[in-house]
């Protein structure tokens, strides 16, 4: 006789494979590194460029990815690609330098003073409610059209998500730890280096790369003041001259840099936070 297997014994049996086969995928898949991370966009960009190119979608909206990356190509053998990543690069460090310092110093005294956060932190949640573009007209009335007010902006777009993390990153602080910290006499100093610190650094790095994404958003307004160099002039140039390449060349090279240097911080982060007992490490 012929045995045939029920449906039910077929599920049982799918449901037995299916956990080594999707646990053999997931080895696969990390065997790969950070190149796994290349597969979804890659896919696509694929995607894109097959409908671009089979005229689904109209070529002078939407131009497919072979276009855009000859066009930033084409800026760079002239040159002027590095003349704008450059000063968009020191615009965004700068006002992310700018930024985090202020946020970490209002940061640390609102999160570890109760008096000195219920004074200063009611303005300050009050501001962070602003819009980006409300700032502007602003800062050109009182800083002109030069870098300052550019670089003000980005440092305005920094300075919430890092103070936010801090000043709160220190308020969760474990009170039982500071207990135990007071109970063998370290000092105020001894107790931020010892139970603050490592406790609230994590959040703080959190910040950090919070800061840093929304310092890429605001450097596009920023570039918006009266700028003629810089990946946000690019964008508008393109829009402008109509030309949807030029445009799409600005977000695609804004996306690399803002990876790029969001993987930075993560990378840095993963040596800071070598004692973390993580569940998944940062990337």
């Amino acid at each position: 006789m012929r045995s045939s297997l029920s449906s039910n014994q077929i599920n049982e049996e799918f449901r037995d494979r299916s956990p080594n086969f999707l646990a053999r995928i997931e080895r696969s898949l990390n065997k790969l590194g950070w190149v796994k991370g290349a597969i979804v966009p890659a896919i696509l960009l694929v995607i894109w460029e097959i409908a671009s190119k089979s005229g689904w979608v109209a070529p002078n909206l939407l131009p497919a990815p072979s276009t855009v990356l000859s066009t930033i190509g084409d800026l760079a053998k002239t040159g002027d690609l590095w003349k704008h990543i450059g000063i968009t690069l020191y615009r965004v460090f700068l006002g992310f330098a700018i930024g985090v310092g202020l946020a970490t110093i209002l940061g640390a005294i609102t999160g570890y003073s109760r008096i000195i956060h219920d004074l200063i932190d009611p303005l300050l949640q009050s501001l962070r409610g602003i819009p980006s573009l409300a700032w502007v007209p602003l800062f050109l009335l009182w800083m002109g059209i030069q870098e300052t007010p550019k670089i003000a902006l980005i440092a305005v777009g920094v300075f919430f998500p890092v103070y936010l993390s801090l000043m709160s990153g220190i308020q969760s602080v474990d009170r039982k730890l500071v207990e135990v910290g007071k109970i063998y006499r370290l000092n105020g100093l001894q107790l931020i280096q010892r139970v603050f610190l490592p406790a609230t650094i994590p959040a703080y790095i959190v910040g950090l790369r919070s800061g840093l994404g929304l310092g890429w958003m605001f450097v596009v307004a920023a570039e918006l003041m009266g700028a003629s160099q810089g990946l946000g002039f690019l964008l508008v140039d393109g829009q402008t001259t109509g030309r949807p390449e030029l445009t799409l060349a600005s977000i695609l090279l804004f996306a690399i840099l803002g990876k790029v240097t969001d993987g930075a911080i993560a990378f840095i982060s993963r040596h800071v936070l070598y004692w973390q007992d993580a569940y998944l490490s940062p990337t």
